[in-house]
């Protein structure tokens, strides 16, 4: 299964390559995820340069789209031609967003009326296109993800391996990353995060 990790220019450096480091612990096991990017080069919203390793047309082959945050995200929901550019399919893919990447799920109109996680930041945005806005760090229903926080980027992922490989590949992913010392403490409170994300409508 190939990820789209879809970092636009601006982006915050944790969202992006946090999910994306985290499920490349699975590679040997199929899962792999690629930073996708709408032009060659972008640069982070703190001047870090990235050549994204696949252009944003692979959205449509990927078994997994997760949108990234970023400083400019209301640039990019505001540019129609970009936005054309991520035709996604929750029926035949799992589609994540993290922070500011709601406001991309909800301009391409994938939330509905499912409530989503975002951060503090762009709250008040999402919630003027009518989403509802949880005071939570993870949030699903089917195919659909979100999460809000940058270290909320870890549950997206432990989302995903789960969805993707099951849970003891997610415990695996997780413990490898966590602090040492507390491996099963974050493997429990990230499965904890998604399983309660999961469970509850808001």
């Amino acid at each position: 299964m190939q990820v789209a990790v879809v970092t636009f220019d601006g982006f915050n450096e944790l969202d992006s390559f946090i999910a994306s480091a985290i499920i490349n612990r699975c590679r040997k096991d199929g899962l792999e995820a690629f930073i996708t990017t709408p032009t060659p080069q972008v640069t982070s919203m703190n001047g870090v340069e990235v050549t994204g390793q696949r252009p944003m047309e692979f959205v449509t082959e990927a078994d997994v789209v997760l949108i990234g945050s970023g400083v400019k995200t209301r640039d990019v929901v505001a540019d129609d031609r970009l936005i054309s550019r991520l035709p996604l399919d929750p029926a035949r893919q799992l589609i994540g967003a993290q922070c500011s990447g709601a406001l991309v799920l909800a301009r391409l109109g994938l939330l509905n009326d499912m409530p989503a996680c975002t951060d503090v930041t762009t709250r008040p945005f999402v919630e003027a296109r009518g989403v509802t806005v949880l005071d939570a760090p993870f949030h699903a229903e089917g195919n659909i993800a979100t999460a809000g926080g940058c270290l909320a980027s870890q549950y997206l992922a432990t989302w995903v391996i789960t969805r993707a490989l099951g849970t003891d590949a997610a415990r695996g992913a997780i413990g490898y990353v966590a602090p040492v010392g507390e491996q099963q403490e974050t493997v429990e409170r990230a499965l904890r995060a998604v399983h309660a994300g999961e469970a509850v409508r808001g």
